[in-house]
């Protein structure tokens, strides 16, 4: 912590409420947004248009660029982060809530854990981490489930998979990010992989024919609206607060955020979007947040630490 040049708390304040509401937010604008643009070409716009400006950005202030193997190790995390996890994302919102895609996708921790327990063994399964699992598995169970609907309408079962991939390969991803050869500045890292990740849905895109149909002229402002909130506000903005408050606060006070996204979406999604915040959605986001709070306060044990230093040595080699 940089104490010593701690800004004033109003700096503080203001850049958690950046990460709190404005990515709380952006589930909603992709919602509005794949309305009426291709849910594919919409993200990849988001994410190409950001990319390529956070890039100029970082090399205009000296920072150079990727090597060879730096851009391929990008381009796999493209893949995963942005062409699977947020075409997912993107796609299931033209058929689910958009309070309830955000719910699912806090689950990102649960897969995590579970990666982490299984094949890294970082993790040790204890009482605590076993039943949070548990508890987030019933959460979306509750979520997706046509039987327990207690008085809501079904949610689609095809948008509900897709975000529930969505959260896997992002926690796939978190995985292999400890070793893969990435850009050591975190800004150039985000650009590189957020700029890849748009080429391949610009081409998924194409192969899913969403570039025959589309008419520019036929997109309302409050399409294109959501779109410049996407790039600037979601992925520029949000994300340079968030890298500035890392050096600040712990990562565990900055990774709050996790816990507050989901309530913002189902609010906003409830007064903004229309949608109905029912009894079961109710119960599904308050079993998801209490997996999630429990899993991402459990104290590691010196074991599981140790082992997450090895693997930060076998990155550095």
């Amino acid at each position: 912590m940089k104490n010593a040049t701690r800004p004033p708390a109003w700096k503080i304040l203001l850049a958690f409420a950046i990460i709190y509401f404005v990515w709380g937010s952006t589930y909603l604008a992709i919602r509005v947004g794949v309305r009426e643009v291709p849910p594919f070409l919409l993200a990849s716009l988001r994410f190409t248009v950001a990319g390529l400006l956070l890039y100029g950005w970082m090399r205009a202030r000296g920072t150079p660029s990727p090597s060879f193997r730096e851009w391929a190790a990008a381009c796999l995390m493209g893949a995963l982060i942005f062409l699977l996890d947020y075409g997912c994302l993107f796609w299931a919102e033209q058929r689910v809530p958009s309070g309830i895609a955000a719910v699912v996708l806090a689950t990102i921790p649960v897969f995590i854990t579970l990666l982490e327990i299984i094949f890294l063994r970082t993790q040790r399964l204890t009482v605590r981490l076993g039943l949070a699992l548990v508890v987030g598995i019933c959460g979306v169970a509750v979520l997706m489930s046509n039987s327990v609907s207690l008085g809501e309408v079904p949610i689609n079962r095809a948008g509900a998979l897709a975000l529930v991939f969505a959260s896997f390969t992002w926690s796939v991803a978190t995985i292999l990010s400890q070793k893969l050869p990435l850009p050591a500045s975190k800004p150039m890292s985000a650009a590189a992989q957020m700029l890849t990740g748009g080429v391949q849905l610009l081409a998924l895109a194409a192969v899913s024919h969403e570039l025959g149909g589309f008419r520019m002229q036929n997109v309302s402002w409050s399409a294109w609206f959501a779109l410049v909130y996407l790039i600037t506000a979601g992925s520029i903005v949000g994300f340079t607060a968030y890298i500035w408050l890392l050096h600040y606060e712990s990562p565990t006070k900055v990774g709050t955020y996790a816990y507050v996204n989901p309530l913002v979406a189902v609010a906003l999604g409830y007064l903004l979007g229309g949608e109905v915040v029912g009894s079961r959605t109710l119960l599904g986001t308050l079993l998801v947040l209490v997996s999630v709070i429990a899993i991402t306060t459990t104290p590691k044990t010196s074991v599981e630490r140790r082992a997450m230093a090895e693997l930060s040595a076998a990155k550095a080699e």
